[in-house]
């Protein structure tokens, strides 16, 4: 298992280096806002991912708050990616900082370590970014030692030491056992990972049906699942959460046009179209609604505005304030856009491949539709 130390922070490091040393937090800074991701110097002051800014800001006032840019994180993803799959006979992404590599057999030949420290400094040299591994006989030891091993760290646990090595350690160790698990688990004096692996199965099985056997499998250093090769996206998605509750309907629609051109331009950079259309609408007392529509296979900004329009006017519950708002498109297979010969036109053509060619040299915003910069009343 490879996981990128502090992915986010370190990437805004890479293009400010002055960000070294200092407790940086990735995250919107508004009292709605969490934090994505922060540095260890953050850390030490009881800064988390998925805290509450306002928090954040209570714990670490001198911390330095960046919110963020996915599309940066995205390529030196894909850069690391590219590195691995360079250089390993399988790998699976499990998301955009960390993988699970299967080397089986390489010890023959190599020396799994040797061959793993040396990916490692690949992926340090090539794209700037400190990662750490975890090397054992499982996707979940492997995991586990990861994480004890951060930061910039390398930690090879071979079969024999699983148990030593998982039993005295926190059951929150385990990857699957979230917040809500911990507690019960806590609850019952089940506090590390040997109490739980000498726990009978069937008490675990009362307390959480199926998932209590794969609990006592993991504490006890079991898991067959197998390493999976990387499966493309099945869809493209983005939302926006507001800073205040709002019921400014064209302004919603604003936000609908942006974030159609937005991802109609990744579907035609990747040489995709889409089938369906789906609005997301999440109200002031957290109540969320989606509506989807299919479509002809498109990546027609035009076509899916005008259906991501609609979808709202169906979906929305007048006198009601809205938190959240959200586009995704899914149903994507290779192939480029499809005319619809009853509405595209030479002209309309040729502006789309324009804008395109404009993003392409200039960035993403470089050019957008007036009614996408409609501000939130």
């Amino acid at each position: 298992h490879m996981d990128l130390d502090t992915f986010f922070v370190s990437c805004e490091r890479l293009i400010n280096p002055a960000l070294w040393g200092k407790p940086v937090i990735i995250g919107g800074k508004s009292d709605r806002g969490v934090v994505a991701s922060c540095s260890y110097e953050a850390r030490y002051f009881g800064v988390h991912a998925a805290m509450p800014a306002r928090y954040a800001r209570q714990r670490c006032p001198d911390a330095i708050w960046i919110r963020g840019d996915m599309e940066m994180y995205s390529q030196k993803s894909t850069e690391v990616t590219e590195i691995i799959q360079e250089k390993a006979p399988l790998f699976e992404k499990a998301s955009i900082d960390e993988f699970y590599l299967d080397i089986s057999g390489m010890d023959r030949f190599f020396g799994s370590y040797q061959w793993t420290s040396e990916l490692q400094n690949s992926i340090i040299q090539e794209s700037g970014l400190p990662i750490s591994f975890g090397l054992s006989a499982n996707k979940t030891v492997a995991k586990i030692a990861t994480s004890e091993g951060k930061p910039n760290g390398k930690l090879y646990i071979p079969q024999q030491k699983v148990k030593p090595f998982l039993n005295p350690l926190s059951i929150s160790k385990i990857p699957m056992i979230g917040h809500a698990s911990q507690k019960l688990l806590f609850r019952v004096g089940i506090k590390q990972i040997q109490t739980l692996a000498e726990t009978p199965v069937e008490i675990l099985e009362q307390l959480f049906g199926k998932n209590g056997r794969v609990m006592h499998r993991k504490a006890n250093g079991i898991d067959p699942s197998e390493v999976l090769p990387e499966q493309e996206a099945k869809s493209l998605s983005t939302e926006h959460t507001f800073g205040k509750d709002s019921m400014d309907i064209n302004g919603m629609k604003s936000l609908l046009t942006a974030f159609a051109e937005k991802l109609c331009y990744q579907l035609r950079k990747q040489n995709k179209v889409c089938s369906v259309v789906t609005v997301k609408i999440r109200y002031n007392n957290f109540d969320t609604h989606n509506r989807q529509c299919k479509i002809p296979y498109s990546a027609s900004d035009d076509l899916i505005i005008e259906r991501a329009k609609e979808l709202f006017d169906k979906i929305y519950e007048k006198r009601l304030r809205i938190r959240l708002i959200g586009l995704r498109l899914s149903g994507l297979v290779g192939g480029g856009h499809q005319i619809n010969l009853f509405d595209d036109t030479n002209q309309k053509i040729a502006l789309l491949q324009a804008t395109d060619q404009i993003r392409n040299r200039y960035g993403k915003y470089a050019i957008q539709r007036a009614s996408a910069f409609k501000p939130l009343k």
